[in-house]
């Protein structure tokens, strides 16, 4: 395992929450709809950790601010996603619960990382 990742919470954090993401997906109904919004959650879910994955490898702290920008863009897309299956699947909601607790956590601490890393280097870090 890379050294930054057993290093990084946050990575390791993203990982762990893609898989429970993904997990609980596979137990819900296959209708059309829900396809489109699994489809739709599995992509901003997975690209969280990627983007996270990117910034620890990044080469400048300007280039690390970007794509820990983009991973909490992805998450709090998440959350829509989330939101909307929940709603969608009220058979299914207690199982959606847990996760938007965590999703929101995650933009929580990648938002904390972005301001930090931003004033650190008296990046600009509005809009976030």
């Amino acid at each position: 395992m890379d050294e930054k990742f057993k290093k990084s919470l946050i990575a390791q954090k993203s990982y762990e929450f893609a898989l429970k993401v993904i997990r609980v997906l596979k137990l819900l109904d296959k209708d059309s709809a829900n396809l489109i919004l699994i489809r739709q959650l599995i992509r901003s879910v997975t690209s969280i950790g990627a983007n996270i994955e990117e910034a620890l490898g990044s080469n400048s702290k300007k280039e690390f601010i970007h794509n820990m920008n983009i991973a909490k863009k992805e998450a709090r897309e998440s959350l829509y996603w989330l939101r909307l299956l929940r709603d969608l699947n009220p058979k299914d909601m207690g199982k959606f619960e847990e996760l938007l607790l965590e999703a929101e956590e995650i933009v929580r601490i990648l938002t904390k990382i972005v301001k930090t890393s931003g004033n650190n280097q008296g990046l600009r870090t509005n809009n976030l």
